[in-house]
């Protein structure tokens, strides 16, 4: 078979793997992208090894994880690799196009231990502080001023995803009681709670943009909507989503951290993230109620924090074992 009849073979291939993933699994569309862009680099490899992808052998897999190795990668990027390719040999061999999985010998990356980076319960207060404050100044841009704090609000007090975050529609202002449901990876919903700090929040946000965008600023949010149309997202704005997007929200976050005395690098949607987690464990929740919370499908994904556990423990021990106390005694 001709490089151009293997290459043609490769495409047809790779293209029925993702529409598979995404009508019998669920797929959403950044984990689509996700498998696309592996798999894209992958056959890119082999082509230059005189391979296809479709043909590949475990050897020149093996190949392909070390050359990323070399590159500089970590392992928690090329584990991410190996599991696109296992999944889509997989996918060969069970419709009949493969005779073997040429994944099933190569282990796994070997990871170290890393620890989410996360914020203290100082700096998350510092952080929700400054956005009242200037949520509550009036003048120009208060409504975007009050859009963020009700942003922060809603990711420490749920730990959501940002993606989850900024794509939330806008009927959840029409929600009664202190729960909210979201809809997560995999299009699989879940429940979080809010607190009284975020619902607050959101009916001030409700009130404010009742006000604040009349008629004329639904149809600047987006011209091709009519003027008695109302954006369907919570936080509508001009983008390809119509919503707002998370590369401007991380940015506004590191901005508002910075007028808040904090290291910018530092802060991040998905370190609040953690924080809310690491939070939750520090004052005594299930580590099976945080996973539910974080919309973590495996234990083993929250299994990250519980060096948080473990630091507290020791900490219980040492406060409130008789023997610790007999110690301190002695000193």
């Amino acid at each position: 078979m001709s490089g151009q009849q293997a290459g043609g073979r490769d495409g047809a291939r790779l293209e029925s793997f993702l529409e598979m993933m995404s009508a019998e699994r669920g797929a959403a569309a950044n984990t689509l992208s996700s498998y696309e862009r592996d798999l894209t680099d992958l056959r890119e490899f082999l082509a230059g090894r005189g391979q296809s992808l479709t043909a590949a052998q475990t050897p020149d897999l093996s190949a392909y994880l070390t050359d990323l190795s070399t590159q500089g990668f970590a392992a928690t990027s090329q584990a991410r690799r190996l599991s696109s390719m296992r999944q889509f040999y997989r996918f060969l061999y069970s419709e009949g196009l493969r005779g073997d999985d040429p994944t099933g010998i190569i282990d796994a990356p070997k990871k170290g231990l890393s620890l989410p980076k996360t914020m203290s319960v100082a700096d998350v207060t510092k952080l929700l502080r400054i956005a009242a404050e200037e949520a509550a100044a009036p003048g120009p841009g208060q409504l975007g001023r009050i859009r963020m704090r009700l942003l922060l609000e809603l990711l420490y007090a749920t730990g959501m995803r940002v993606s989850e975050l900024v794509s939330l529609p806008v009927k959840v202002l029409r929600q009664e009681g202190r729960f909210l449901m979201i809809r997560g990876k995999g299009n699989k919903d879940r429940m979080v709670l809010l607190s009284r700090a975020a619902i607050e929040a959101m009916e001030k946000y409700d009130a404010v943009r009742k006000t604040l965008v009349p008629e004329k600023s639904k149809a600047a949010i987006s011209p091709k909507k009519t003027e008695t149309t109302e954006s369907p997202w919570l936080f509508p704005a001009n983008s390809k989503e119509g919503h707002l997007p998370r590369q401007v929200f991380a940015r506004d976050l590191k901005d508002i951290a910075i007028r808040a005395g904090l290291t910018a690098s530092a802060v991040s949607p998905h370190v609040l993230r953690h924080a809310f987690a690491s939070h939750l464990l520090q004052n005594g929740a299930d580590l099976r109620a945080v996973q539910e919370l974080l919309g973590h499908s495996d234990i083993s994904t929250t299994q990250i924090y519980t060096h948080v556990l473990e630091e507290r423990l020791q900490e219980l021990v040492q406060t409130h074992h008789p023997l610790a106390k007999q110690g301190k005694n002695l000193d």
